[in-house]
């Protein structure tokens, strides 16, 4: 698999946790950390469910507030552009809703399921939560910058008098399809000014995004 972030002149920032395994997630809840990576290539049946989705011509988008159980499947299944593929697509998201529902010991999940054809959110920007998880199943990645890279002054809605974000646009981190992270915002206490500083990736003629996030339905403390 194509290294995340690590390369020999671009060291993951102290900021950052990743790794191969599920375990590096409750990372996120030590203060000097802001992203939480779980490195994983989608297994042949996943990537082949979640491409069956992306098959339809137009933007679709799911979403779910609840217990991610039986109900929450059988709605998901029911409602996808190809139903019919999408076992391996149900059963992961579920997997990760109801492993995120128990790390933040909640019994409610905010569940988006997004088929973008163009950039969401293009702009870099911190989001106003505690925290969200993110996993693109196809497509580009979402893209992040270490926080040595970022002018906040540069923050919010676009103007003539902000400075740009981006200090350095070699610095530019993209998660890879498949990949799990957990993202903090500024609603996250203790990070009002340290959330992390992400945007949508730009998509070419013709790609598509299947995208999904995943918010905890809780009040957030560091």
């Amino acid at each position: 698999m194509t290294p995340l972030l690590s390369t020999p002149t671009q060291p993951l920032p102290s900021h950052a946790a990743q790794g191969h395994d599920i375990s590096v997630l409750p990372q996120i809840f030590e203060a000097p950390i802001n992203i939480a990576i779980f490195q994983r290539k989608l297994p042949a049946e996943l990537a082949v469910s979640a491409n069956a989705q992306s098959q339809t011509t137009r933007d679709w988008h799911y979403a779910w507030l609840g217990a991610p159980e039986e109900a929450f499947m059988a709605d998901l299944k029911r409602k996808l552009p190809s139903p019919e593929a999408g076992d391996a697509l149900v059963e992961d998201v579920a997997t990760i809703a109801q492993a995120i529902a128990y790390l933040f010991d909640t019994d409610s999940v905010g569940i988006r399921l997004r088929l973008l054809t163009a950039a969401m959110c293009p702009r870099f920007h911190c989001d106003k939560l505690g925290v969200r998880l993110v996993c693109t199943y196809s497509g580009p990645g979402s893209e992040w910058l270490p926080n040595d890279a970022v002018n906040r002054q540069g923050l919010g809605a676009p103007h003539p008098d902000r400075p740009d974000i981006v200090l350095d646009e070699n610095a530019i981190q993209r998660l890879e399809p498949g990949d799990i992270a957990l993202i903090k915002g500024s609603a996250w206490e203790g990070s009002e000014q340290h959330g992390l500083v992400h945007r949508s990736p730009a998509l070419q003629e013709g790609q598509k995004r299947l995208l999904l996030t995943i918010d905890p339905a809780c009040p957030i403390k560091g």
